[in-house]
């Protein structure tokens, strides 16, 4: 795609990037054949290829409009056209760039701002989020959280550093903990840094950049002790945080202070699944097959490509997976997004559950706790983070 960026962005690192992923693009459009928005509203310009001409135009100094805001605010940042685009676009960062540039151009309205400040400042404050979780579940409004937090406390040379994040330990505590025991039965210590808190994606993926990078620089300074005295990898029992975690040596790269540092630690960041594919798990087995769907989380599939890697783990150990169709496609929570497009994220969220239970599962697992919360507020049935059944699984001794 041919570009001609406006003097605004044109000789910034910004829009040499912009221009870069903007040119890759050959605009053939079967990225908008596996986008969930496209897919749903059967508009162009709610598909990455309009977008991408929204953000072109844009990036060229064309008029911008509260339009043009609201069509990037509805992308979910799946990045199921990532894995789609045969010329290997980098839209979800593209869009990052949109949605920072747009946010300047057309400032949103004082209650919007507002809005998306009191989700941050909520969000990251477990004092507040604690006893809404408690309301919402004696309200019948949140499913019950995992049954036991207890953690190993056997010491092991192999060490491993988990995220203890923001919003998960209020939800469901027990997933990180099912974490835990299952390395222990591997030889594998989990070590946690008492400063650390949320990654950064969410005041990231709502555009507090500045916040975002102060948590960043927290987490490293929290965290980096522990890689220099040996700790293999850094882990993240939620996918989407897992994925920004992997995101830091980029995010981070024009910091004079940390750049290298944080770069370092992005190559530590592994997934569970990753520590755990190869692993020998016959410490591990089912009493009986169960029948389960599994819902990949678009982080997992799109963000760190381990499609099929959790589902192969859990079939080895005697689950019976059912067939999922569209698998592909997102269930509507993306984060903030289930709050803040509710509309597009519940019709999302039924026609994943309507995929999920066709093959008739006992239960839904997946990997990231956002998901596991949004699915489960709309089917009976029990949905989990998939660890908590390798878990369950282990060989009592």
């Amino acid at each position: 795609m041919q570009t001609q960026l406006a003097a605004f962005i044109r000789d910034t690192p910004e829009g040499r990037e912009a221009d870069a992923i903007l040119r890759a693009c050959v605009h053939c459009g079967f990225c908008n054949a596996t986008c969930p928005t496209y897919q749903l509203l059967g508009d162009e310009l709610d598909g990455p290829r309009g977008r991408l001409y929204l953000m072109k135009l844009m990036f060229e100094g064309e008029s911008v409009s509260a339009g043009t805001r609201l069509h990037l605010d509805r992308c979910l940042t799946c990045r199921s056209c990532e894995t789609t685009c045969p010329s290997g676009v980098r839209y979800g960062r593209l869009l990052d760039l949109g949605r920072h540039t747009v946010e300047r151009l057309v400032p949103r309205p004082a209650l919007e701002r507002l809005t998306r400040w009191a989700l941050r400042r909520f969000l990251l404050t477990p004092l507040l989020v604690r006893p809404t979780v408690w309301l919402g579940r004696l309200a019948g409004r949140l499913p019950a959280a995992s049954a036991s937090t207890r953690r190993p406390s056997t010491r092991h040379a192999r060490k491993v550093v988990l995220l203890q994040g923001c919003v998960q330990p209020a939800l469901d505590a027990g997933i990180d903990a099912a974490l835990a025991r299952v390395l222990d039965r591997l030889g594998i210590e989990v070590v946690r840094a008492g400063q650390a808190g949320c990654c950064g994606a969410l005041s990231h993926h709502l555009d507090a950049i500045d916040e975002a990078r102060v948590l960043m620089r927290r987490n490293l300074d929290a965290w980096w002790p522990l890689i220099e005295v040996g700790a293999e990898a850094v882990l993240a029992s939620a996918s989407g945080c897992g994925l920004h975690l992997r995101d830091y040596g980029r995010l981070l790269a024009d910091d004079p202070v940390y750049a290298e540092r944080a770069m370092r630690f992005s190559a530590r960041v592994r997934d569970p699944v990753e520590l755990l594919a190869d692993a020998d798990l016959s410490a591990f087995r089912l009493p009986a097959p169960r029948r389960i769907a599994f819902q990949s989380p678009c982080t997992l599939q799109h963000g760190r490509g381990l499609r099929g890697v959790v589902e192969g783990l859990l079939g080895k150990l005697g689950y019976d997976l059912v067939p999922v169709v569209d698998s592909h496609l997102c269930c509507g929570a993306a984060g903030t997004y289930s709050i803040l497009q509710s509309g597009i994220a519940t019709e999302l969220r039924d026609r994943k559950l309507d995929a999920l239970t066709a093959g008739d599962p006992e239960l839904i697992a997946t990997a990231n706790i956002g998901c596991q919360v949004h699915l489960a507020t709309a089917t009976e049935l029990p949905v989990v983070h998939w660890i908590t059944l390798l878990d369950n699984a282990a060989i009592k001794t």
